[in-house]
């Protein structure tokens, strides 16, 4: 039983580290690029633009009637804004759209009485994208799921190597000693 037990953690230590390894590698990285922003300075990129709408759209006298799909499909299919819609705002003079995505906001201010619109497009480079990710912003409920299946194969991979580790009588001792360790500097660390 015990010998079997030993098998079967190598075996899910071993294969879930290599299926979790482009995850696991991610997320260290950008652990670093989030711990120090000064090492991967990002020249932001401002994109700002003008532009006319059907006045139908949101001409309406009712703001229940805006069109806002077609607005929406608009902003895509001609300024290729990116990003999930993240607001939408109504009022009697003007509408306001917010589009976010990791490293990516489009904001639009739209004059409903003439139809123009101003955009205005930031983004802000790969290793704030890669940042965002890492924090699951603006992501999306797919991504936040990757971010939860990592977070338990991060978790299953370090008690799987605890377990293996305590089967080796040869270097049991010294192994839980560097842990011990490991645990007391993260604490000092942290109160210092």
């Amino acid at each position: 039983m015990k010998r079997a037990f030993a098998e079967w953690s190598r075996w899910l230590h071993i294969y879930l580290s290599m299926f979790s390894f482009v995850i696991v590698l991610f997320f260290s990285v950008t652990g670093l690029t989030l711990n120090h922003l000064d090492w991967f300075p990002e020249k932001e990129v401002l994109n700002e633009l003008d532009g006319r709408l059907n006045p139908a759209w949101v001409n309406a006298s009712d703001t229940a009637r805006v069109k806002k799909l077609e607005i929406v499909e608009f902003l895509r299919a001609t300024h290729h804004v990116k990003g999930q819609l993240n607001d939408f705002r109504i009022d009697e003079t003007e509408c306001s759209i917010s589009f976010q995505g990791p490293g990516y906001t489009a904001d639009v201010f739209m004059d409903r009485a003439k139809g123009s619109y101003h955009l205005s497009e930031r983004s802000l480079g790969a290793v704030a994208w890669a940042n965002d990710l890492h924090k699951g912003r603006d992501t999306g409920q797919g991504w936040k799921w990757v971010i939860d299946f990592s977070a338990i194969f991060m978790t299953v991979i370090s008690l799987t190597g605890l377990i293996l580790l305590l089967f080796i009588k040869k270097k049991r001792a010294n192994g839980l000693l560097w842990l011990v360790l490991g645990i007391g500097a993260i604490a000092l660390f942290y109160f210092i």
